[in-house]
């Protein structure tokens, strides 16, 4: 069975995607399911587990989503992540044919 899945624990859910709100929550549905898309956000109400240390663990246990955005609308947060993940591919950590996006949300 696949899933769409967005971390977030401030915005609401768009339709057609299951809603987790932290980073815990997240790396367990992405070791039980296959994820079409997975759109992440960095700032969440634990600073220190925050999308970034996310991405660093799917990274390290090969855990990944055909498709991946990162919607956060912190500038320096969201593109780390999206860094993070780009060089991965470079470094061939993650497959190339995963997509990664970088489009912020508003808050509102």
């Amino acid at each position: 069975m696949s899933i769409n899945v967005f971390l977030d624990d401030y915005r609401t859910c768009p339709p057609g995607h299951t809603l987790v709100k932290t980073i815990d929550d997240c790396f367990d549905l992405l070791k039980h399911y296959h994820i079409d898309h997975l759109s992440l956000d960095h700032d969440l109400v634990c600073k220190t587990r925050n999308g970034f240390l996310l991405v660093q663990l799917m990274v390290k246990h090969q855990l990944f989503a055909d498709r991946i955005t990162i919607h956060s609308a912190n500038s320096t947060g969201g593109k780390a992540m999206y860094h993070y993940l780009k060089q991965a591919q470079v470094d061939l950590k993650m497959p190339p044919s995963i997509k990664v996006l970088l489009r912020p949300l508003p808050l509102e």
